[in-house]
């Protein structure tokens, strides 16, 4: 169960935050700050911003989960700085090739 099953339809997100014992928040953030995600006693926790349009959060979410499932949240040095953007690139390019590989097969 993954990412690439949600976004073609074959399960729900529902079914696939419960996979990934995953809760969603959505709470007013900085207006810089779309959403993170943190683990926490088994739980990865996710908090969306409120105050994003509903596309937006959808988006966060995804790169939410994106970040879960690349198993970054295990990384010990995701906290360095000059990580950080890798790690928000990676989350963000992993997206975008399960959403043209869904694309291109559904042609």
């Amino acid at each position: 169960m993954n990412l690439f099953n949600l976004l073609s339809g074959e399960i729900t997100q529902d079914e696939l935050l419960n996979y990934y014992n995953a809760s969603v928040t959505y709470v007013a953030l900085p207006q810089c700050i779309n959403g993170f995600v943190y683990a926490y006693k088994g739980i990865n926790n996710i908090y969306i911003n409120t105050n994003l349009s509903y596309y937006k959060r959808k988006k966060t979410l995804l790169h939410e989960l994106a970040h879960i499932e690349l198993n970054q949240l295990n990384q010990y040095d995701n906290l360095i700085a000059l990580k950080r953007e890798k790690y928000e690139d990676e989350a963000d390019e992993y997206i975008k090739l399960i959403l043209d590989y869904i694309k291109e097969t559904k042609l």
